[in-house]
């Protein structure tokens, strides 16, 4: 997983309530039994005129130039600014996974639906909660300066603004420590590798029957 310590990047404006998880990456594009190849397909039926399926080559699509990651002004967004209850619906994981590769490092809204928020800090995409207003306000902003920018510094807890003004937010310290450090559930498990194999040693030492598989 992706280390975030400080990350600054363009903003990109999500201006709806309650996006739920078939919008970010609709269900068709699930049968894939990889973590990687979902980028192109988040907001599918948003992104395109055009019905998606699994495979298809996306420069073979039809763009809808009236949504927001087609418009050049956002082009190559890494913060995507959201409203309230953002993730909600099914619990896919693949959610997180389409916004991490097509390029976003951070997400910030007033609320989130929990098994996403949760997926985020899992999968190297940090989920911010900011107040409405404060959020209302960067809607403004983003929409008033093209090329609107905000630096994220995780180890402080504050979103920098361009003047300096800074923002800060809350985040549980275990989920902050796995951040900066780069590691997911496989990783914080493998921290204790020698353990793992002596504890697999001493066990077929007292149990050595378990090293024996069974012809079928």
């Amino acid at each position: 997983m992706q280390q975030f310590t400080v990350h600054k990047g363009l903003v990109a404006p999500m201006d709806r309530e309650n996006v739920d998880t078939d919008a970010i990456i609709p269900k068709q594009f699930l049968k894939s039994i990889r973590k990687t190849g979902f980028g192109p397909n988040l907001f599918d039926a948003w992104r395109y005129l055009d019905a998606g399926y699994p495979g298809q080559d996306p420069a073979s699509r039809k763009p809808n130039s009236d949504f927001v990651l087609n418009q050049p002004r956002y082009a190559g967004a890494s913060i995507l600014l959201a409203r309230k209850n953002f993730g909600c619906g099914s619990s896919r994981e693949h959610a997180p996974w389409a916004l991490d590769q097509y390029g976003f490092r951070a997400i910030i809204a007033p609320s989130y639906a929990d098994i996403f928020f949760n997926n985020c800090f899992k999968n190297g995409l940090l989920p911010i909660v900011l107040p409405e207003r404060q959020v209302a306000q960067l809607f403004d902003e983003v929409q008033a300066f093209p090329g609107y920018m905000l630096t994220i510094d995780l180890e402080r807890q504050v979103i920098v603004k361009g003047q300096g003004e800074e923002l800060p937010f809350e985040v549980e310290p275990f989920r902050k420590y796995c951040l900066l450090n780069g590691l997911d559930d496989i990783a914080l498990t493998l921290r204790h590798s020698d353990e793992i194999k002596a504890f697999e040693a001493e066990r077929l030492a007292r149990k050595p029957w378990l090293n024996h598989t069974v012809a079928v």
